[in-house]
């Protein structure tokens, strides 16, 4: 080869050089898949190259994100308040901000009694009787807020830092910042039997960052529990239509922009690839023990709780096999009629309402806790148990409550919680946040925090400035943190 021609070869830009090979598209993917189980490992390490947020020790490496949409009534559930009980029915006092849908009704009684749970004594009350078992392993926040009094925007918010839809969920700047340590599936997975909840499943996108960190969502109620998973074709067959996929994608390459787009491609391709074996798998739960199963609830008599169950107990295998953000879907209510997004939303018939839902997530999401525990993946774990806002201390019609983005709830357990904890307060009555007032930002930079990343360092350019997570907020609770 001439001094000349090495020139050219060397002058070539990736981009032009994989538009011109007879390679590819289907022959990269396919020719990925002959490589060693550890190449997965290996695209984690350069995604932390690339990306040089881990500047503390890791404390965790997956996240598990219960997200119970609708907004749970935090002084029903992690935040008792006694003044509730002794003023029932007594008009609320002058304390401003009113509610989504209502004016400031009469104060109303929780309908359950608070009891001291565990060596540690944290109050959780009589709805969550499973949940309150676990009470040791909590790390309380009951003084978080959002800027969000709407369900939709609140939604957006808690996934997303921002209230409108185009930016990445905390699941997609998880995967982009770590990577992913698992190979033969997503590094961000949504279990979506309960559907998403109000505003869509851009609340789970990638936004801004390239394609490949955007959730995939898998409904393992249904037949077919994603898209196409099952193949079609023989795979001989199949490696050909790859192989003619690659040639029209590189008469196309040309018109792309920027090498990530062609990286997304690429990686999309060989994960697809290799689902059609692992998403079935990880869905056969035939080899759990009956002790398991009914550990999780898959036994039970509702529905409901036998499909969150499941989502449980997927998230767990999830984690065997290193997936590193998955989140979690609410089922609708069995009465519920229209909308199924915010199953949690109880603006009438709040102690029936929330006892269908507490009976649908108690013994799943603690069975998860205990079974985590028992094979030694809780410490490495992070489990995330949030709404998008709480709830008001006063009714709204006779028995209803309306949203309260001022002050509510939230909780985490695993590795590096202080468990048996609660930081902050609210107000006497559990309206506002007056102590330790807390942000969705604060919460998605501890989770980061415990993840070994910096919130401040994790960014991506987008429309001339730097995006992140935690916007232009929030700080590490380290008051939580063991």
């Amino acid at each position: 080869m001439s001094a000349k021609e090495l020139g050219k070869i060397v002058m070539t830009t990736r981009r032009k050089m994989l538009a011109r090979s007879s390679v590819g598209f289907g022959l990269t993917a396919l020719t990925g898949l002959l490589s060693a189980p550890r190449a997965g490992l290996v695209a984690a390490e350069k995604a932390k190259q690339v990306h040089p947020s881990r500047t503390q020790p890791q404390r965790v490496k997956r996240v598990i994100f219960c997200f119970m949409s609708g907004g749970v009534s935090a002084i029903d559930t992690f935040d008792p308040k006694p003044r509730l009980t002794r003023d029932d029915g007594k008009p609320t006092p002058a304390l401003g901000r009113p509610g989504e849908f209502s004016a400031q009704g009469r104060l109303m009684a929780s309908p359950w009694k608070f009891r001291r749970r565990g060596e540690s004594g944290l109050p959780v009350s009589d709805l969550f009787p499973h949940i309150g078992a676990c009470a040791d392993d909590l790390g309380v926040i009951r003084s978080m807020t959002s800027t969000a009094s709407e369900h939709a925007q609140a939604n957006y918010f808690v996934h997303t830092g921002f209230s409108l839809a185009g930016h990445p969920s905390a699941g997609a700047w998880t995967t982009y910042g770590l990577g992913s340590e698992c190979q033969e599936m997503p590094g961000f997975v949504v279990l979506s039997s309960g559907g998403p909840p109000l505003g869509g499943v851009n609340i789970y996108g990638s936004g801004y960052l390239p394609g490949r960190y955007q959730a995939s969502l898998i409904d393992p109620s249904k037949v077919e529990p994603l898209a196409n998973v099952v193949p079609r074709e023989a795979d001989r067959r199949q490696r050909l239509r790859l192989r003619f996929v690659e040639q029209l994608d590189r008469q196309q390459l040309q018109g792309m922009r920027g090498e990530e787009q062609i990286e997304s491609a690429i990686r999309n391709y060989e994960t697809a690839y290799r689902m059609q074996s692992a998403v079935p798998e990880f869905l056969d739960i035939r080899d759990e023990s009956k002790t398991t199963r009914s550990l999780y609830g898959l036994d039970s008599p509702l529905k409901e709780t036998a499909e969150y169950g499941r989502q449980c107990l997927l998230a767990r295998r999830l984690v065997e096999r290193g997936v590193r953000f998955i989140e979690l879907t609410c089922l609708p209510r069995p009465d519920e009629i229209g909308q199924s997004g915010n199953p949690w939303d109880q603006h009438r018939k709040l102690k029936s309402g929330h006892t269908e839902m507490a009976q649908q997530v108690d013994q799943p999401i603690a069975g998860l806790i205990r079974d985590l525990k028992q094979r030694g993946l809780f410490d490495e774990t992070l489990i995330v148990w949030a709404g998008e806002f709480g709830r008001t201390p006063y009714a709204e019609g006779p028995d209803g409550r309306d949203h309260n983005p001022y002050g509510f709830s939230v909780w985490l357990a695993g590795g590096g919680v202080k468990g048996g904890t609660a930081y902050g307060a609210t107000d006497e009555i559990g309206l506002h946040a007056v102590e330790n007032k807390s942000t969705v930002y604060d919460l998605w930079a501890t989770v980061l925090h415990l993840l070994g990343v910096n919130h401040e360092e994790l960014t991506y350019r987008h429309g001339g400035r730097d995006f992140r997570l935690t916007d232009v907020h929030g700080n590490v609770l380290h008051d939580i943190l063991a």
